[in-house]
């Protein structure tokens, strides 16, 4: 049985570009069906955030104005009410280990660009699961979440390796537009990543080696197969 360390933000609030402070957390679709997905295949999926704190789920990954139906919302919320005491009970990562996982899986929402993006913790544990060949999967902005990742020269782990995000122009259609703190494709980009993008909204996984990443929430269910056809074949 693959063990999956699914890596999820502690943060509720994220600060824009204007300096307002704008609510935040969790996508719901992105835990819900990646867990689900996951653990139906017979994966042990564990949960951690920074300080073991219990996350927060985006509102709007469950409203009509996150372009969610009221049917997908009721299905997402019941998925997630079931896995309660996991989300409920979480790990800290500054006590995971890399070793002790198969694979390293991050679900997005804007809320990893707030924490995730900076966790020494967590850069760590990516560093190390990527020097062993583990795989090390992020979906839309828990891309953002490889940002975490350099090596003692402040290089970027990922640099010059092919992944996909949500995209500059998801998050003016569909986002915080100009007023994100930061576009996490342009910073993968700076920190010389190779991004590689589907359409607007298209269900699109890039898969570089061990490192496999999905661009948006309608990448859901496809990273986490993805990730499933990987560990299969080790």
């Amino acid at each position: 049985m693959p063990k999956v360390l699914m890596v999820v933000s502690g943060t509720n609030s994220l600060v824009l570009a204007d300096g307002s402070a704008h609510p935040t957390g969790y996508w719901a679709e992105e835990v819900a069906a990646s867990h689900e997905v996951l653990t139906d295949a017979g994966a042990d999926v564990v949960i951690a955030t920074p300080g073991g704190v219990p996350p927060t789920v985006d509102a709007l990954s469950l409203d009509e104005r996150g372009g969610v139906s009221p049917s997908d919302a009721q299905r997402f919320r019941t998925y997630l009410d079931g896995i309660a005491d996991q989300l409920g009970t979480p790990l800290s990562l500054a006590k995971v280990r890399a070793g002790d996982y198969d694979a390293i899986y991050i679900p997005g929402g804007h809320a990893p660009m707030a924490d995730l993006a900076h966790d020494a913790d967590l850069g760590r544990l990516l560093t190390v699961a990527d020097a062993q060949g583990r795989i090390v999967a992020a979906l839309c902005h828990g891309v953002a979440a490889l940002l975490s990742a350099t090596g003692p020269d402040g290089s970027f782990t990922f640099a010059g390796r092919a992944l996909t995000s949500f995209t500059d122009e998801e998050e003016r259609q569909g986002g915080l537009g100009d007023n994100a703190p930061y576009f996490v494709e342009s910073r993968l980009r700076e920190r010389k990543a190779v991004v590689e993008t589907g359409a607007a909204w298209s269900d699109t996984v890039v898969a570089d080696g061990n490192l496999i990443t999905g661009q948006n929430p309608q990448s859901s269910t496809s990273t986490a197969q993805r990730v499933l056809k990987a560990l299969a074949n080790r």
